[in-house]
């Protein structure tokens, strides 16, 4: 084998499939700590009532979302497209659909549980998957999407 020659396709495509959930999950199980403790920080510094509540998820939700862009960016969907602008776009859009999910579950989820000590935790939690899921698939399928190889 020549040392010019190109890499083998799986070398170039990264992690498949179950490589990259395994990541997304170790990445999305730190970034989420991060989220609930900045979440649980702002509350505990006066941000627990209406309308601060809200606002206390978003800034966790940024926080924690914006962290795990660029971990999976470089560590789960690295062989995915790096066309600068288009992807930034595809982030700031998918990010803003998932913000005001993971906003809006978040205050459903507190309107209809039941007032106990983990109503907040559990409204954030059913808020965090609900937008997890919703980011894993459009990071790998529209994001950071592996475009095919053309033949000439």
């Amino acid at each position: 084998m020549v040392a010019t020659e190109p890499q083998s396709d799986m070398a170039q495509a990264g992690p498949g499939l179950l490589g990259q959930l395994v990541r997304f999950g170790v990445i999305g199980g730190f970034c989420a700590l991060l989220d609930l403790g900045t979440y649980t920080l702002l509350r505990a510094v006066g941000m627990d009532d209406v309308p601060w509540v809200d606002f206390a998820r978003a800034i966790s939700f940024i926080v924690g979302t914006t962290t795990a862009f660029f971990l999976n960016r470089r560590f789960t969907f690295a062989a995915g497209r790096r066309d600068g602008n288009a992807q930034v776009g595809s982030f700031v859009l998918l990010y803003g659909v998932t913000f005001f999910v993971a906003v809006g579950v978040n205050q459903l989820m507190l309107h209809v549980l039941p007032e106990s000590g983990w109503q907040a935790t559990l409204a954030w939690v059913v808020s965090q998957a609900t937008s997890t899921m919703i980011n894993f698939v459009m990071l790998k399928w529209v994001v950071f999407r592996v475009r095919p190889v053309k033949e000439n």
